[in-house]
Order: structure tokens, then sequence, then C-alpha cells
């Protein structure tokens, strides 16, 4: 019975709403994910680190730029050498271009080598409204005092082109290099592009 209580709770938690929206210069919302194992990762377990949310749907050509060219790993890898979270949330509901399980979810991280901390399944889009994440990718990054730093496209060239990425500014690995100088994030949006979240319809 305990057990059954333990996984009631973890449900719930899981399942609940944000309790408020993401806006820039303002506390980032805290929210609660199941990872591709089930496991549920709590945006509050990083307070402290600088994080960085990175909205994913694998069949769309804009994050194929990004992940065909090792742009995005490369970014995520950078991150991760000073200590950034990096958390990559798929918002795609059952039935819509993007949808995983955590087996495919898992599958893909792996196969495109990527490095983030945690990927999440958000297929309830619970946490991408609150975000108000539009495309895939749309990049947001929150300071160590979890505050949101910085919302919008991955870099200034919003294009399918991977020959585009040489020449473009990376507003992520950007904003990063600043937090790091204890400097302020001086572009603190930009225009996200890319695909649609896949929203369900509800």
């Amino acid at each position: 019975m305990k057990q059954m209580l333990t996984a009631f709770t973890a449900l719930a938690v899981i399942a609940a709403p944000v309790s408020a929206a993401a806006v820039v210069g303002r506390p980032a919302p805290n929210f609660t994910l199941p990872d591709v194992n089930g496991k549920a990762v709590s945006l509050s377990a990083f307070r402290g680190k600088t994080v960085v949310l990175e909205w994913n749907n694998p069949e769309c050509p804009f994050v194929r730029k990004h992940y065909g060219s090792g742009n995005m790993q490369k970014t995520q890898a950078a991150a991760a050498s000073d200590g950034v979270v990096w958390l990559t949330i798929n918002s795609s509901a059952a039935g819509k271009q993007g949808h995983m399980s955590g087996a495919e979810a898992k599958a893909f991280v792996a196969k495109a080598g990527a490095r983030p901390t945690a990927y999440l399944l958000d297929h309830r889009g619970v946490v991408g409204h609150a975000y108000d994440a539009k495309t895939t990718p749309h990049m947001y990054v929150i300071n160590k005092a979890g505050v949101l730093v910085y919302a919008g496209g991955i870099d200034d060239k919003p294009t399918a082109n991977p020959a585009d990425i040489k020449a473009a500014r990376n507003h992520v690995l950007a904003a990063l290099s600043e937090l790091k100088s204890g400097k302020g994030v001086s572009v603190a949006s930009s225009r996200p592009y890319g695909c649609n979240v896949k929203y369900s319809d509800s």
C-alpha cells in the first residue's frame, strides 16, 4: 500500500501544473517532468547552477540542422564543461510529429551523441505552455539565482540551412559566456525560429 501511495504521489507531482508563466528578468517557473527512464526531474533541484532549457522535436528540419551538423551537441558540450545543466524538453503530444516514448527519446540521445543533463517528456504540454515555447528549437537560459535571463532562438540565422551556422551568433553560448564573466546578458531575448511545437489540440 505504501509503495502504491508513493507512486501515486510521484505521478501527481509530475502532472502538477506550473504555477506561473515564464518572463525574462523574473524567477523561472519551477516544474517537474519525467526523464527517459521515468524519473521525476525538477528544475528547483538545480538552484545554484546555470540551466539551459532546449525544446526539441527530432523530426523538425530546424532541429536536424543543429543536430545533423553537430552544432547543438557542441553547444551542449561547451555548456557542460562549465558545469551548466542542460535540460532538453519534448512537448510533442501523442500522435503528433516528434512525440516519443522514453525508450525512443533515449535512443535519439544516444544516436545523436547529444549531451543533455536530462531529456524530459512534456507530452501534455504543461511546461511548454508555461514557458510559451513556440518552436523547436526554442532556447532559455536561467542563471544561478533561478532567474530567466534569456529566451529565444539558438542563434541569429533563422534558416534550416546548416551552412548558416558558421556565421551565426550563438545566443546561448554568448549568454553563458557573459554570465560566467559576471556580466549581464546583452541579448536577453530574440525571435525563436523553427517548427511550431506540436502541442495537443485539446
